[in-house]
């Protein structure tokens, strides 16, 4: 019988080994039984947590997007009450360190390749992409037109995936500093456009 509060050190555990299996192998080859040694536990302890593999996967998707949130909403709160200072905050989340690591990053690739053959995860894509474009436009829409703040909120929306795509598949890896850089640019054009001088 497990000992009272392993279960939390135990599935953080299993989660941190699915995503170095993923780097070391790719998902096809994440075997459960690589992820249990990587682990150092046996292969029954992920079915007993987890079910199994496709419930592991899920779960360390939902510890990422954690993550992500948390990078975005400690940003926000610490960001003056204007559209640029809350959008710099969400851009700078999503280039987070917790977002950005070779193992997390690859992770990522493989859920969004997964989630095209599977609702629970096709389910949990939505409901991120969702996330970030309604925090995008809500901002947006406090100086731009409606039909402008959508346009613009997809806009970002692509442009910080894209950059964060390139940057995966690139072998130098993601230029962090960069990619920021440029969804500011951006954000700056964006705001130029609407005459927001307030909000600056």
């Amino acid at each position: 019988m497990p000992k009272l509060g392993m279960e939390p050190i135990r599935r953080r555990q299993l989660i941190q080994a699915t995503m170095e299996a993923i780097d070391e192998a790719g998902l096809a080859d994440a075997t459960v039984a690589r992820i249990a040694r990587r682990a150092g536990v046996s292969a029954g302890i992920i079915s007993h947590y987890f079910g199994g593999k496709d419930g592991l996967l899920e779960a360390t998707m939902r510890k990422i997007l954690g993550d992500l949130g948390e990078a975005v909403s400690s940003r926000r709160a610490k960001a003056s009450d204007t559209p640029r200072a809350h959008i710099r905050a969400i851009i700078d989340g999503n280039f987070d360190r917790s977002q950005v690591s070779q193992s997390v990053m690859k992770t990522w690739l493989a859920f969004w390749a997964s989630s095209m053959h599977r609702n629970d995860l096709q389910r949990l894509q939505y409901v991120n992409d969702r996330r970030l474009y309604s925090n995008l436009c809500y901002q947006f829409r406090r100086c731009l037109p409606r039909s402008e703040a959508r346009d613009a909120a997809r806009g970002l929306a692509a442009l910080i995936d894209g950059l964060w795509l390139r940057g995966a598949l690139a072998p130098e890896g993601l230029d962090v500093d960069r990619a920021r850089r440029l969804a500011y640019d951006y954000l700056d054009e964006q705001l130029a456009r609407a005459e927001c001088e307030s909000y600056a």
